[in-house]
């Protein structure tokens, strides 16, 4: 009997440190990594964007992979179509930045993606939500399910969002960003 009570006092304790372990910011940084953070930082400051909502975005984009291109066409990081980042590069007056340096280089792919976000953020009222459905989805798209009533903006609201895809990368976006929030003290 005395072994039997011995192996449980030392799988408990095992257990307790194993949690212990996982529960320090450390461990909790490993599995919530935030890579590019100075870049990140930079053009967060510059465009006055959330660094850790850009992070959030990156993660679930691409998980921190640089010159991927999607199945459907989306470059670098942060998977911004073609048209939108030719549109983006004029409309931010960002000359020295190509669709080549958008899919290759993550300083510029960053930049671009976060003005972008700065700008669906102004464009939808200030609505961060509202901004990270856009950017999935399209602006058009979000204000016409704000306009018609389909969907509030809000987090809460999320399941009324018609696109199972946007649905999805809201509520991906929103748990990186409340994972980093709490796992880092500053960006």
């Amino acid at each position: 009997m005395s072994w039997l009570r011995k192996k449980r006092v030392l799988l408990v304790l095992l257990v307790s440190f194993i949690a212990i372990l996982f529960m320090n910011d450390i461990w909790m940084k490993w599995f919530y990594p935030i890579h590019y953070k100075d870049e990140i930082r930079k053009h967060a400051i510059h465009y006055d964007v959330d660094p850790f909502l850009v992070a959030s975005i990156i993660r679930v984009e691409t998980n921190f992979k640089p010159g991927k291109e999607s199945k459907k066409g989306a470059l670098g990081i942060m998977q911004l179509m073609p048209d939108t980042a030719t549109w983006a590069m004029e409309m931010a007056k960002l000359p020295t930045i190509s669709l080549e340096s958008v899919k290759h280089e993550t300083d510029a792919n960053i930049q671009l993606g976060t003005w972008y976000i700065k700008k669906l953020h102004d464009d939808l009222d200030g609505n961060p939500i509202a901004a990270i459905a856009a950017y999935n989805a399209g602006p058009g798209h979000v204000r016409s399910w704000i306009k018609k009533g389909i969907w509030d903006g809000t987090y809460e609201d999320v399941k009324n969002i018609p696109f199972g895809e946007t649905r999805h990368y809201v509520q991906r976006v929103i748990y990186y960003y409340n994972q980093y929030t709490d796992v880092y003290d500053t960006f």
